[in-house]
């Protein structure tokens, strides 16, 4: 996977002519928290943005991973700017395990936390949308795993009016793009006061990090990409769901490369061009066998935590 991500490096770096800038945009908790601005500068008029948190189990990562640059590029090739951010990763620090409320406190505090500075990445990226050539109406989020729930997290909250993000005013997403992600709960199923951004959600089914459908208990616990989509069907929100039968949490990178062309079109086709389709795309790659599909929520902190 990495020899090919550097050939594609190679090749995309012939292609794309391409700006990169890195601005301080917020200082949360005494911590810096810097984006990384990719842009498409041989493109006239306005542009669309794709802002992009990165995956680490709330514990780890960093907005400038050598493996996301070719994603970022190739979107730059396609005449859509990407911002890619800092985010306070809050398990860093690991869990408060005193107690059962304790441990479901702190990994709220995680995802509240990073939506937060997402929504503060976010406010920025509007702030400095002239100067740059940005579309402020063509604003997509996006991420992978915990980025991915960062992002799901942060078009939630805006939908159901939180007042951390009354800063954006009566802004929305146009769009949300996850790599295998979810949506955190305390109260039951996510609710959505507001109707929801066209949204592009890849999942595998047999994601041991991330719920695929949902991982919870007494009301508390994280909605995966097909529980979403029920809800958007209902809703009638336009949809694009790429489900990976088999497949584990490498659905919440490989696509950045496998389908980059697919985000491309999504972009155009439902940001841009307003497409109202509901679309489930379900594929079975015959190399990767059958394999367990159900995860206990214990499996699931197991996995991501050790």
């Amino acid at each position: 996977m990495r020899r090919f991500l550097t050939l594609f490096i190679a090749l995309s770096c012939c292609f794309i002519v391409s700006a990169q800038t890195t601005h301080l945009y917020a200082i949360k908790d005494g911590e810096q928290l810097h984006l990384d601005h990719y842009a498409a500068v041989e493109v006239e008029g306005l542009r669309p943005c794709v802002i992009f948190a990165f995956g680490g189990a709330f514990a780890r990562g960093t907005r400038a991973d050598k493996e996301y640059v070719p994603y970022f590029k190739a979107l730059n090739n396609a005449g859509i700017d990407v911002v890619s951010i800092d985010y306070r990763k809050v398990l860093a620090k690991g869990f408060d395990t005193e107690s059962l409320k304790g441990s479901i406190m702190t990994m709220k505090r995680a995802v509240d936390f990073a939506a937060e500075d997402m929504l503060a990445a976010t406010l920025f990226v509007l702030h400095n949308a002239e100067e740059w050539n940005i579309n402020p109406e063509q604003i997509v989020a996006c991420g992978s795993s915990a980025g991915a729930i960062t992002a799901l997290q942060a078009e939630n909250m805006i939908c159901n009016s939180d007042p951390r993000t009354e800063v954006l005013g009566d802004f929305n997403y146009a769009g949300v793009v996850s790599f295998a992600g979810a949506i955190f709960s305390v109260s039951g199923k996510p609710k959505w006061e507001k109707t929801p951004c066209p949204m592009m959600l890849f999942h595998g089914d047999a994601d041991s990090n991330v719920p695929y459908k949902k991982a919870s208990a007494f009301g508390v616990g994280f909605y995966g990409s097909k529980f979403i989509v029920g809800q958007l069907e209902k809703m009638e929100v336009p949809f694009l769901f790429y489900s990976a039968a088999y497949r584990n949490h490498a659905m919440a990178g490989e696509p950045m490369y496998a389908n980059v062309y697919d985000v491309i079109s999504f972009i155009k086709r439902y940001v841009v061009d307003g497409s109202k389709l509901q679309i489930t795309e379900t594929v079975r790659d015959q190399k990767y066998p059958k394999t367990k599909t159900r995860f206990s929520v214990k499996e699931y902190l197991s996995t991501n935590y050790n």
